[in-house]
């Protein structure tokens, strides 16, 4: 079928009305679990393949996560798809007011390449769970991935209520010139403005996960060996590829040496000295990102990685030390094991270069101290973030994920997931058996003096 028809299938199936039930959406969702358990050794051959990604860490952040929000939807789906009771103003009684929660319809989820699992499966669970048809489209730069989604998801559903549309621009392209009652789209800015463009066209209520420079902050009373450590860790996951990793570090000057050595030790005991032979070392996803970050690094102060080998597309973690603010490394996001280490005198100093550089998807921050750490929340705007810690606060479905400003709009994960997904439908229920005539014409002194009354 051409996209025009499986997304009239789709409609023709939602309209059908089989996906409100609860029931009906719980048997989708245990089927899919029951999938992901069938499919997990298939699931780890197609990230090596794509990514060179290793077991446990395509359990960390693919697997495990889906499973995770499985098991919240299907714990919690009742409470979440209940409708909510709401008080009643005085003016309105006898009456009785709730809010529904009722699916958009049929959904396209446009999925990128750096978590080709996680990132298609965790919102299809939240477009299922809130009722929705779904029309899935994973990323072309990931083939083993979309081939391996598609086979699966055909097991798992009948077209009509999901199906995976494979392919690259011109799928897109014939994707998004279709009518949609919501899109959701993980990737770019730069695609994010033509997804929310065509979705203008319709005005189609949109999601936008997208990314930026996610800054990292370092303050003198931190523990660096533990900031180290997990910056290391956080940068090192799919080889810098995620678009909540720490995209730069900010560290108070008298600390940046001792932490730029902390930063290579822990590299090395991660990935060994030779982190492109090291198999569990992920793979750049093609050539031309992997040209992109030759060039970012070019000319800066490489002090530990820069090592690569082109003929599988490896690039060793790597630190570049007292980076100008003006460097091509920091006019876009690195999405690479390219870290700059900048040092700052002031907070202050640290807070506005931040600013400088618009709403980041993700902030993180390590400090001692407690006055520090909510001063400098309240005084950065971002989407998510960690305080000691980095990357982690995605593996939370209670914590919403989303950016704010260019790095995205709209959030998911756990309830908000099926928030996101689902319309709420406001319903007022008044009495048959009495109506007053306070709000009717003619008026009066007498009546504005009642409704005054009544609306205080």
């Amino acid at each position: 079928m051409t996209v025009g028809e499986l997304t009239a299938a789709q409609r023709a199936y939602f309209e059908s009305g089989v996906t409100r039930s609860l029931s009906f959406r719980k048997e989708g969702l245990l089927r899919l679990k029951q999938l992901l358990e069938k499919q997990e050794e298939a699931i780890y051959a197609a990230l090596k393949a794509d990514l060179g990604k290793s077991k446990q860490e395509s359990y960390q952040t693919e697997i495990g996560i889906i499973k995770q929000e499985l098991k919240e939807a299907l714990k919690h789906l009742n409470r979440w798809a209940a409708p909510k009771k709401v008080p009643t103003p005085k003016i309105l009684l006898p009456g009785k007011s709730r809010i529904d929660r009722e699916p958009f319809g049929v959904v396209l989820i446009m999925s990128p390449w750096n978590y080709p699992f996680h990132l298609c499966l965790v919102p299809l669970i939240s477009a299922l769970a809130a009722g929705n048809c779904v029309m899935l489209k994973p990323s072309a730069y990931a083939p083993n991935c979309s081939a391996l989604l598609a086979k699966m998801l055909k097991e798992c559903f009948p077209a009509e209520y999901v199906t995976v549309v494979e392919g690259g621009r011109m799928a897109n392209t014939s994707l998004l010139a279709q009518k949609f009652d919501f899109i959701f789209f993980t990737g770019s800015q730069n695609v994010g403005r033509t997804v929310l463009e065509a979705a203008a066209k319709n005005l189609t209520p949109v999601v936008l996960e997208l990314g930026g420079k996610s800054p990292c902050i370092v303050e003198k009373t931190a523990d660096l060996d533990l900031a180290a450590r997990r910056i290391a860790f956080a940068k090192g996951i799919n080889a810098g590829q995620t678009c909540v990793a720490p995209d730069y570090v900010l560290v108070q000057r008298e600390c940046k040496d001792r932490l730029v050595d902390l930063l290579r030790q822990y590299n090395h005991k991660f990935y060994g000295e030779n982190p492109c032979e090291n198999e569990d070392w992920p793979c750049i996803i093609n050539e031309k990102h992997f040209d992109r970050l030759q060039g970012l690094i070019a000319g800066e102060s490489v002090v530990d990685g820069g090592e690569y080998r082109s003929d599988c597309l490896k690039l060793a973690p790597t630190v570049l030390d007292n980076v100008s603010f003006d460097a091509p490394v920091m006019q876009e996001e690195i999405f690479g094991p390219v870290l700059p280490v900048i040092p700052y005198d002031n907070l202050n100093e640290a807070i506005s270069r931040i600013k400088e550089r618009g709403k980041p998807l993700a902030l993180y921050l390590f400090t001692e101290k407690k006055e520090t750490a909510e001063w400098l929340l309240n005084s950065l705007s971002f989407g998510c973030g960690c305080v000691n810690d980095a990357l982690v606060q995605l593996a939370n479905p209670h914590l919403p994920f989303g950016g704010i400003g260019p790095s995205g709009m709209g959030a998911y994960h756990g309830k908000k997931g099926f928030d996101t997904f689902s319309h709420e439908k406001s319903i007022l229920k008044k009495s048959a058996w009495i109506d007053p005539d306070l709000r009717y014409p003619p008026y009066s002194e007498e009546k504005l003096k009642a409704v005054k009354k009544f609306m205080k």
